[in-house]
């Protein structure tokens, strides 16, 4: 792979735009080669040589430097130098320097070309070590501040436990950070793949304490270092030391960072927050688990930090090779010495030194690897699927069985209740290839999505469970595939009438089963993340909760189905197939309601933001989700009660809801549809090169949103049966779901970007109350 691509493949996504632009810098120096080659006197072939030139291409190299004019003479002669580099201090930069490049040979041909190039270079350079600069500085000032996070957890722990009043600090320190170290093994699987180099594991030695005054102290904590590798090691020589002073307690008070429905009416009611120090092991734990994720994060940041120096240092050094290559100068040297001792370059002062092979055989994170037998059996059980899918067609016509009596009972009663593994079958396919397309196209779902270390899964891991569960659901079809009653029973056989709940009772206990096994981690993030939504106005809206909720406004007919298992199961008759619940108004109140829950929790949501953000943004997405919580009471009234003034009316709100938010989905969440765009009808920045995937979105996204009108229009598609064509919609519906849902994470992906924002903030356990005497 070449190095641009190796280059662009690497960088952490949400910098994109602080690294170095190769490919620009690449283009220029074509220019720069075309203009040589174009004015080159043609090549002279020495008498006696009959040879090709280009055969002697090996010694090219050779050749150029002996007649080059940056080549010969002393390095400190400037005249034999192709350039000289000056630092400059800029006011825009906080004072901090800048460096500029002069090119000596401007008298030579085409220097105006080369010219260009080291101002360009020069841009990139800059632009790289200040972003550079500023995000070291955002670290130490996060390291000094872990610190003070470290001393008042030592003196928690003194008061908790009450040891005797000599202890080893370092032994406390090492206690902490190995738990730490054996955590962040897991942290590779879902960073990009430019932080998974054997150079960007990386330490912070805050740990050490000396036996030094007061003042030694103090000089030892502004010297904090990031360093190479997270590693702290006991030092040899024990050094008996008094513990932290239990003085930090009195300025310390304990940061409630847990959100909760009882927080959250609390904040209602404007009652304090409980912030006094409470010494039992029960908080000790707590505290330690949250200075445990945020140290995790640490090292995320530090890792990240060292990769974006690594590679913008090793393509600076490319770019000017291919300069000196090029020209036939050697300005490479002059240049990378100034990269060297640049900011940028000298990282190995902030990385400073620790011991290195105990750190990275502790913190070298464990690539996440791909099983065989996961693919294996994905492609076993999609063949399986496929197979009974087309068993189920050919006996289908063969028998004829659309053709007899019992048809329509059997699509009243049985299948609803097959339907609803097909929705979800077809929804966890449509995330498979969301999660594909994102990790093409280099989406940081993972860190968009808030999904812990090494626990995310591939579209591999998606896909297996759903062609598992399509698998299942496709042989319970053809085991209860009969349309007439046993003539002597009178009814049809009660094992294969159960087993479509038997299926459902299976994935349900497979879901919250609390072993750790099929995905625990992800199973019970997906459970949280539910019931934040069946209580969304109590709970902090995040973006995984309000994802998950916009997944559940697909899923309307989903839900009516598990309500019709309680139907039909609860009291009907199902070995006759019979059920009279459907009249019932009870089922029919809960139609109204199962179908409203997933937008009334959506809208729960907008109004939570809208109370603590204050974004007027959030009240206009409440106002489409309540128009679309009318359109859905008004078309359910409407199938129940085929009146005039119900269709009317359904007519009405159903249309209004379907242009406000298919307008939502094209401009807000997608971010599409600006007139003034470089990539006109689009947004400035894309993905996707192929602008005609988008336009492609957008009209599929229009016409699956008209579908559901279908609900109203009662229209009669080859005389499909009334449960068939919903179910088809249902699917489109899902379909559209999936569409909405790359677009919608890609904005968001690019959002970040445009921040820089590549990591997430942690709460930390203490609050630094500030001495009111210190001034």
């Amino acid at each position: 792979m070449k190095f641009g691509k190796e280059f662009s493949s690497q960088m952490v996504p949400e910098w994109q735009e602080a690294y170095m632009n190769y490919g620009f810098l690449k283009t220029l120096l074509k220019e720069i080669l075309r203009y040589k080659q174009k004015n080159k006197p043609p090549a002279t072939i020495p008498a006696g040589l009959k040879r090709r030139p280009s055969l002697y291409r090996a010694f090219s190299g050779l050749i150029n430097r002996q007649f080059s004019t940056g080549a010969g003479g002393s390095p400190h002669d400037i005249e034999s130098q192709a350039i000289l580099i000056n630092s400059v201090s800029r006011e825009d930069s906080g004072g901090h320097e800048s460096y500029q490049t002069t090119f000596l040979m401007i008298a030579d041909e085409g220097a105006e070309y080369e010219l260009v190039y080291f101002r360009r270079l020069d841009d990139e350079f800059n632009k790289v070590d200040e972003f550079y600069r500023a995000k070291v500085e955002e670290v130490m000032k996060e390291a000094a501040m872990l610190n003070k996070q470290m001393d008042a957890l030592i003196a928690f722990r003194i008061k908790v436990e009450n040891p005797p009043s000599w202890f080893d600090r370092s032994v406390e320190m090492t206690r902490l950070a190995s738990d730490v170290a054996a955590s962040a093994s897991a942290l590779s699987a879902s960073m990009p793949s430019g932080a998974q180099t054997s150079v960007m594991i990386y330490n912070f030695s805050f740990f050490k304490q000396d036996e030094s005054s007061s003042d030694d102290k103090d000089q030892k904590e502004n010297e904090i270092r990031v360093n190479e590798k997270i590693w702290v090691e006991k030092p040899q020589n024990i050094t008996l030391t008094r513990p932290a002073p239990l003085e930090v307690l009195n300025h310390v008070t304990m940061n409630n960072t847990l959100e909760t429905p009882r927080s959250t009416i609390k904040g209602l009611l404007n009652v304090p927050k409980h912030t006094e120090l409470t010494f039992n092991r029960e908080n000790l734990r707590k505290v330690e688990a949250q200075l445990k994720r945020a140290f995790i994060e640490f090292y995320q940041k530090l890792r990240l930090l060292k990769s974006y120096s690594f590679l913008n240092t090793l393509a600076f050094s490319k770019i000017m090779k291919k300069y000196d290559k090029i020209t036939g100068r050697d300005a490479s040297k002059s240049y990378m010495k100034m990269v060297d001792n640049s900011y940028l370059g000298s990282s190995d002062e902030h990385f400073s030194n620790a011991n290195r092979s105990k750190g990275m055989a502790i913190l070298r994170p464990k690539a996440k690897q791909e099983r065989h037998r996961t693919t294996f059996s994905t492609g076993l059980f999609a063949g399986c699927s496929a197979a009974l899918v087309l068993a189920l067609i050919l006996i289908i016509r063969t028998r004829k069985i659309m053709d007899q009596p019992g048809t329509t009972n059997y699509m009243e009663t049985v299948f609803p209740l097959y339907s609803l593994f097909g929705f979800i079958v077809l929804h966890m396919l449509m995330y498979s290839a969301n999660l594909y397309f994102w990790r093409r196209y280099r989406v940081n779902y993972s860190f968009i999505f808030g999904f812990k270390q090494g626990t995310e899964l591939g579209y591999r891991q998606i896909m297996l469970p759903s062609f598992i569960l399509a698998a299942l659901a496709l042989g319970s079809v053809l085991s209860n595939l009969d349309m007439q009653m046993d003539p002597e029973t009178k009814d049809f056989k009660a094992i294969t009438e159960l087993l479509p709940l038997m299926l459902l009772v299976s994935v349900s206990v497979v879901l919250i089963c609390p072993l750790n096994i099929i995905y625990r981690s992800s199973r019970f993030f997906f459970l949280t993340c539910l019931f934040h939504c069946l209580l969304a106005p109590l709970y902090k809206v995040t973006l995984p909760d309000f994802f998950l909720a916009d997944q559940l406004t697909s899923q309307v007919q989903a839900l009516r189905s598990v309500e019709f298992y309680i139907c039909y199961y609860g009291w009907g008759d199902y070995k006759l197939r019979e059920t009279t619940c459907r009249s019932h108004p009870i089922y029919k109140t809960f139609l109204f309601l199962v179908a409203a829950i997933p937008y009334m929790s959506r809208l729960l949501q907008c109004l939570r933001r809208l109370f603590e953000e204050k974004d007027p943004m959030q009240g206009f997405n409440g106002v489409k989700y309540f128009l679309t919580i009318v359109a859905v009471c008004m078309r359910t009234a409407y199938s129940i009660d085929k009146g005039l003034s119900w269709r009317v009316v359904a007519w009405i709100f159903s249309i209004s809801a379907t242009i406000v938010g298919t307008y939502w989905d094209l401009v807000i969440d997608w971010g599409l549809l600006q007139r003034h765009s470089k990539n006109r009808w689009l947004r400035d920045k894309l993905l996707i090169p192929q602008k005609s995937v988008y336009f492609g979105a957008i009209a599929m996204n229009i016409l699956l949103r008209l579908a559901w009108l279908q609900t109203v229009l009662d229209f009669k598609v080859f005389s499909l049966h009334k449960k068939t064509l919903i179910t088809i919609v249902a699917s489109l519906e899902i379909i559209r779901r999936g569409i909405w849902n790359f677009f919608r994470l890609e904005n968001e992906h690019l959002n970040n970007v445009g921040k820089y924002r590549a990591f997430k903030s942690v709460p930390l356990p203490f609050n630094y109350v500030e001495d009111e005497d210190k001034e």
